[in-house]
């Protein structure tokens, strides 16, 4: 809802399971909505322009990217970030897979690999390592060589699977 010349937003998310209001200027990304209005610094923003994945999110449980789109089009919508991942009883199995497999370094492109590799394995629990690949396309790291990534998407299938 527009109040007026100010062009600002009233909008409402479901964030991390919890509903938040939070008034918005028109142009403002999710991203900076989430890290700035909201304080939730997990969601990294790496290239501003959609490439290197660090931004995913995930909107009624499908990755997007936030630097991509404007949080006033996120309103009545559910969204999950790297902080609302984990259960009420720890870290995810995604989570746990990432820190046992060793498939991170410096970082920062994590959030955007947990949250895409959330959805993936929702989507397809058992996925070949051609299916991996593919599900991970969208995420660039510098400094792992992706072979520990891949290691840690099939230990979180096994974990979830252990879990069911």
């Amino acid at each position: 809802m527009s109040t007026g010349t100010d062009s600002s937003h009233e909008i409402t998310l479901g964030v991390n399971g919890t509903a938040r209001r939070v008034r918005v200027p028109g142009r403002r990304l999710l991203s900076d909505c989430l890290r700035h209005d909201l304080g939730l610094t997990g969601t990294h923003v790496g290239c501003e322009h959609g490439v290197c994945g660090c931004c995913t999110v995930l909107l009624d449980g499908r990755p997007v990217r936030s630097c991509l789109m404007l949080a006033v089009t996120a309103d009545g919508h559910e969204i999950t970030t790297v902080e609302g991942l984990a259960g009420p009883d720890g870290m995810s199995p995604v989570q746990r897979a990432f820190g046992e497999s060793h498939a991170l370094q410096c970082g920062f492109c994590t959030p955007g690999f947990l949250c895409t590799v959330t959805a993936l394995l929702e989507e397809n629990p058992a996925p070949t390592d051609e299916e991996v690949l593919e599900g991970i396309s969208g995420n660039l790291c510098r400094c792992t060589g992706y072979q520990n990534i891949v290691k840690a998407v099939h230990r979180a299938a096994e974990l979830r699977a252990e879990e069911s």
